[in-house]
């Protein structure tokens, strides 16, 4: 069988109307580009230009009473003690409830090291008064026959008067010599009754002290279960790091607080603002504010206090400052450590026009956008003044209601710069 073959000028117009069938159907499947185009249009606005810095902050009760531990940990000579046991985070208590219970192994150990002091003093005491007994009681007896024997000599000193003159001096001689052994005695009775007074007393006054050692411990140990002061919500206290002090946790005698309790009835959040945005901040600049577990509530606050030493942020390089920010209304959802974003309303400049900051590309110093002209577009130089976090000031180069592509346009490259006047 024999095909016929087609002619020059037939094969010509079957491969023409194949390539018109294909860039129909491409036109088809692919949106037009001005449809593209239509959705990344963005107004020119104008009026009032707010400035705002945004940042996370965290709830803080503006004045809390502190829980604390024992206040004689340094009188027992304990410098730091752990927390064993301590009721859950933001448990409300009533006065007088238990809030948390202290490790008592170290105050433990030393008040039976001070009862084994004891005991052993008060055997020193009741030795030491019976040896003063004893050593009393022979000066005693020393003294009272010394007394007998001055007696005696008195009594022969008498008797020899009628005899010669050599037994007088003999007798006066012995006389006197039991006179000065009596007296030798007594004054010897009496240093040893102060010695012995003098020993009982060191005795005892170790013994005193050993026993107000004891009692001081007693009153300490006492207060290792701690009890709220007064109702409320307790909160735990962080530590430097930012760390809860809680189970565990270990509190020094200088700064035994356990835990806190918040007055709710006036929160703050506590933000920190970057270096670059901090001196935008101003003590009494209103803040609106959000929390992030309540997203339908909002509340209004004002800058009370800003840092004027700023801290590295822990884990980066970023050097922030502390802000304090007092939240105007109450509300019993507030709880502390509850996530806020806060957004500061740092300036408002009045009557200007504005677009999105993405809209606004840069070329060396020169500033510019991509303005709709009829069915098309140009590129047109702006000045520019300040901005915020999502739009810009226009001060020069737009017009109210011009409209601005959002993103170039796949052939930016062809267009020509139109610069200001």
């Amino acid at each position: 069988m024999r095909f016929k073959t087609l002619q020059p000028k037939t094969r010509r117009w079957i491969i023409a109307g194949s390539v018109l069938a294909i860039l129909i159907l491409v036109l088809f499947l692919i949106p037009s580009k001005k449809s593209e185009e239509e959705k990344v249009w963005a107004k020119v606005k104008s009026g009032d230009f707010l400035i705002d810095v945004t940042t996370t902050g965290e709830l803080e009760a503006k004045s809390s009473e502190l829980i604390y531990g024992p206040q004689g940990l340094r009188s027992v000579q304990i410098w730091q003690v752990k927390i064993s046991d301590i009721i859950a985070d933001g448990t409300v208590v009533d006065s007088g409830a238990y809030v948390a219970t202290l490790d008592r192994t170290e105050i433990s150990n030393k008040m039976k090291d001070v009862e084994t002091e004891l005991d052993k003093l008060q055997t020193q005491i009741t030795k030491t008064k019976l040896d003063t007994t004893l050593e009393m009681r022979g000066a005693r007896d020393e003294l009272v026959n010394l007394k007998y024997a001055l007696e005696e000599k008195k009594i022969i000193l008498d008797q020899s008067k009628y005899e010669p003159p050599a037994s007088i001096r003999q007798a006066e001689i012995d006389l006197e010599k039991s006179d000065r052994a009596y007296k030798q005695a007594e004054q010897n009775y009496k240093l040893k009754l102060s010695k012995a007074r003098a020993n009982m007393s060191e005795v005892m006054a170790t013994y005193e002290q050993a026993k107000r050692r004891y009692e001081s411990m007693m009153q300490v140990v006492q207060e290792f279960t701690i009890k709220a002061p007064k109702a409320g919500m307790v909160i735990y206290k962080r530590d430097w790091d930012g760390k809860k002090v809680g189970p565990g946790s270990t509190l020094s005698a200088w700064e035994n607080v356990v835990a806190t309790l918040p007055n709710l009835s006036k929160m703050i959040s506590k933000t920190y603002v970057n270096e670059i945005d901090i001196s935008k901040i101003k003590p009494g600049q209103i803040v609106s504010i959000g929390v992030d577990a309540f997203p339908e509530k909002k509340f209004t606050g004002k800058v009370t206090e800003v840092a004027n030493i700023g801290e590295q942020m822990r884990g980066t390089n970023t050097k922030v400052f502390e802000v304090r920010i007092e939240v105007n209304e109450f509300d019993s959802i507030l709880r502390p450590a509850m996530t806020t974003k806060n957004m500061i309303h740092t300036a408002k400049i009045p009557k200007v026009m504005f677009i999105p900051i993405e809209s606004v590309h840069q070329s060396g110093k020169i500033s510019y956008v991509y303005k709709k002209s009829g069915n098309g577009y140009i590129k047109q130089q702006v000045l520019t003044g300040a901005t915020n976090e999502n739009e810009i000031i226009i001060k020069k180069g737009l017009e109210k209601e011009d409209q601005v592509l959002l993103n170039p346009p796949a052939d930016a490259e062809d267009y020509t710069l139109r610069k200001l006047d």
